[in-house]
């Protein structure tokens, strides 16, 4: 069973164990050099470092024939994209991408995931249409649309940057 993944997760990752080490570094080095550094003001910003890290790490997205995961440090989320129910698009600090599918399984992820990531787009959309082809999509065609024109903008953009064609 072949599956697609997020190709920038790992870096992601790497990106946000750094922000997390720095943060702890600094927080240490000051404290030393303040001579206040104890066992427990260590544990302490230890604790802080660590609460970072989990609020910056990504999720881990793939998606296979008809399935589509997000996976955190504590928790997995699954949709069956050939039964989608639903898809919105949700506008805040950060875009999401909701999707439901018949089973009540319920997926939020940030698109830019999708958009960066063509092959996981493409099973995504693959689903998606046979979830419109046997009627159980009820909203967010438009959504996915609007998706889909953002990641073909996209994979355009690339092209002409790695031609030269700009």
């Amino acid at each position: 069973m072949q599956h697609s993944e997020d190709r920038r997760w790992s870096k992601d990752v790497y990106a946000s164990a750094r922000c997390a080490g720095v943060l702890l570094a600094l927080l240490l080095l000051i404290d030393w050099g303040a001579s206040t550094l104890t066992w427990w003001r260590g544990a302490l910003w230890t604790a802080l470092a660590v609460l970072l890290f989990t609020a910056l790490c990504p999720a881990r997205v793939r998606a296979g024939d008809n399935w589509l995961t997000s996976r955190r440090l504590l928790r997995t989320r699954r949709v069956r994209t050939d039964l989608l129910v639903s898809v919105r698009c949700l506008d805040g600090i950060s875009p999401r991408l909701l999707l439901r599918d018949t089973f009540g399984g319920r997926l939020e992820l940030d698109p830019r995931v999708l958009v960066d990531n063509p092959d996981l787009w493409l099973r995504v959309d693959e689903g998606a249409r046979r979830a419109a082809a046997a009627g159980t999509l009820l909203c967010g065609s438009l959504a996915l649309s609007r998706l889909g024109e953002q990641v073909d903008r996209e994979n355009a953009l690339g092209v002409f940057k790695a031609s030269g064609l700009e």
